[in-house]
């Protein structure tokens, strides 16, 4: 918790304000009320647990729901067996959606058991119209839907639902212009934190429902930004993440002029800051500025996401994506010239409407010229309401899982090699926990974001320690602390 707040000094005889997050913080003061006195009819304390889906600034969303949770009285527990259960959703692929659904019959069968339980989603899934009304009509045991534009209302939400058992709360947004911070957030590591710059997205790639869901994009005031990140730094945090949909077009809204090179070089000036990292770069909006800054910069990791998607000039031009085969291996180019030791990961749809074996091959020699240290590879997800759900010529199963399985094999022989090429080397590795299969050891990451496991304890965790890498194992290396 980075911004403290004494909620018991909050009178609630007065209607609440109307200002954020004021108006919040006098929600979850009234909904401490309701849950401490249930808490002592119980005789035990409420539990909640928050379940996410989906991408890094899914789960900042889910700190800070977590925190919300907690002021309000709420224990925290990792089971779905607890009194309030909620699921930060994901929709950017169908499989999304379906795993949601499969969880729900599950937490049908523990309602009966427990009726006095929560259950509630939210997320970019609940901004599609047909899952909130197939939701409202085939899964009434929910207690709450509300969408990405009102994560922050939680509290608010909560206090309906408390009042009103039994009744299903749908609040929704379709857009919003409206930025709340400074609520509480429980992180997932005391050292590192996500910090969210901007909003939404203004790309249209026609693949794509995250414009839909998310809204066009907000960029947060620098000043707010650097706040934040002064009090995380003041709270022990030494690495940050900068997150939004599309990081490099950063300020495009803003009154001030700043572009997110810009905001890079204030960031690096905060004490206690000893790494930045960022996600994700879009190819098109990736300027020679920024590269300048990453290649004299001592706390920016050498890390890019650069997603290409295909290498096909033509299926990029479908998808719109606004750059060539020849301009994503020109930016390599760049940027390997400015930074020598960064990683480059990316992410490849496979069986994107009218893929040609042409098309494919494309692909495949951009990775072989670009030697990703890793790829996240997916078959195409048809997402109804984007313009390429509708495409002619959408690609048979057959043929794309054979060229999801040569892809594969690919990224798999060309980023372990890549990977490799650290092997002897004595790096700064920050600490992040124990490793689960083996007791001995921790785990921790490289500034090129690559995973190390060495022997060592608990006490490191946290901690950024020069450790010498002895052994790649494909994409992850063995490593003793020096």
């Amino acid at each position: 918790m980075i911004y403290e707040m004494n909620y018991d000094s909050i009178d609630l005889t007065y209607p609440a304000p109307e200002d954020e997050p004021a108006r919040q913080n006098y929600y979850i003061a009234a909904a401490r009320k309701i849950v401490s006195v249930r808490s002592r009819q119980k005789g035990r304390d409420l539990t909640a647990c928050v379940k996410t889906f989906g991408c890094q600034m899914n789960e900042r969303d889910s700190e800070k729901l977590r925190g919300i949770l907690q002021e309000i009285g709420f224990v925290i527990i990792p089971e779905e067996e607890a009194d309030l259960v909620l699921y930060n959703t994901c929709t950017v692929r169908e499989n999304a959606n379906l795993k949601v659904y499969g969880r729900l019959g599950y937490l049908k069968g523990l309602k009966e058991k427990n009726p006095d339980m929560i259950i509630g989603l939210c997320g970019c899934m609940m901004q599609e119209h047909q899952v909130v009304e197939k939701l409202e009509r085939s899964y009434r045991f929910i207690d709450l839907i509300f969408g990405t534009h009102n994560i922050y209302k939680l509290a608010e939400l909560l206090n309906t639902v408390l009042a009103n058992p039994g009744r299903m709360m749908v609040d929704l947004k379709e857009t919003t212009d409206t930025i709340v911070e400074k609520l509480p957030a429980d992180r997932t590591y005391f050292f590192k934190s996500g910090v969210n710059i901007m909003y939404g997205c203004n790309n249209f790639c026609t693949y794509c429902i995250v414009p839909y869901v998310r809204g066009r994009e907000i960029s947060r005031r620098p000043v707010e930004i650097i706040r934040e990140i002064e009090k995380l730094a003041d709270d022990g945090v030494v690495e940050i993440m900068l997150l939004g949909q599309n990081v490099n077009s950063y300020g495009k809204n803003l009154d001030e002029t700043i572009t997110f090179a810009q905001l890079l070089r204030e960031v690096e000036k905060i004490d206690g800051i000893e790494r930045i990292r960022f996600m994700t770069s879009h190819p098109k909006d990736l300027s020679d500025e920024l590269i300048e800054v990453m290649s004299t910069s001592k706390k920016i990791c050498p890390h890019m996401h650069l997603p290409l998607q295909s290498g096909s000039t033509s299926l990029l031009n479908k998808m719109n994506r606004h750059y060539t085969k020849d301009r994503y291996l020109t930016l390599v180019e760049k940027l390997r010239a400015a930074v020598p030791d960064i990683s480059i990961t990316t992410d490849i749809i496979v069986g994107f409407p009218g893929e040609t074996e042409e098309d494919f091959q494309e692909t495949l020699d951009v990775v072989r010229r670009t030697q990703f240290d890793s790829a996240f590879t997916f078959i195409y997800s048809r997402r109804t309401g984007t313009p390429a759900a509708s495409m002619p010529d959408q690609i048979r199963e057959d043929v794309i899982k054979d060229r999801f399985d040569r892809l594969l094999e690919l990224v798999q022989k060309t980023g372990s090699k890549r990977s490799a090429r650290f092997e002897g080397r004595v790096m700064p590795v920050l600490v992040e926990h124990k490793n689960e299969q083996e007791k001995h050891l921790v785990t921790g990451r490289i500034p090129q974001n690559l995973v190390v496991h060495f022997p060592g304890d608990e006490s490191l965790i946290g901690k950024i320690v020069k450790v010498k890498l002895k052994e790649c194992k494909g994409f992850y290396y063995l490593g003793e602390r020096v």
